[in-house]
């Protein structure tokens, strides 16, 4: 299986930027379909984004379009999350997640492999 661990998290201004990575070990990344979800505090976690295997096909959700890029590299086995123009209703921790499926997918229950999450704080 998969080990999956996000780094890049931390305190940004609303308006800042900020790049979150998520480093793959013990099986090659290019298997699966990837995701990144969030979960802010007193909520349900939250489909954010996903990539195809090749990187060709990404889905978001709609409160991050236009704002937010997620892209793989699969030579280096990662994972990333490109987040601009960032809001305070950005603020959770975000995980990255492995999926077996053969499609991109949005929902928490196709994702079988999930890292630690990164904590991402947005000050007003």
């Amino acid at each position: 299986q998969v080990q999956l661990v996000e780094s890049g998290g931390g305190l940004v201004q609303a308006g800042g930027s900020l790049r979150l990575s998520c480093a793959a070990s013990g099986r090659t990344l290019s298997r699966y379909i990837m995701g990144w979800f969030r979960q802010a505090p007193g909520k349900e976690r939250e489909f954010v984004a996903t990539i195809s295997w090749s990187g060709g096909s990404t889905v978001y959700v709609d409160s991050v379009k236009g704002r937010f890029t997620i892209t793989r590299d699969n030579a280096k086995n990662t994972l990333y999350l490109q987040m601009n123009s960032l809001k305070p209703e950005d603020t959770a921790v975000y995980y990255c997640a492995a999926s077996l499926s053969p499609i991109v997918v949005n929902t928490r229950d196709k994702y079988h492999y999930w890292g630690q999450g990164t904590q991402v704080t947005v000050s007003s």
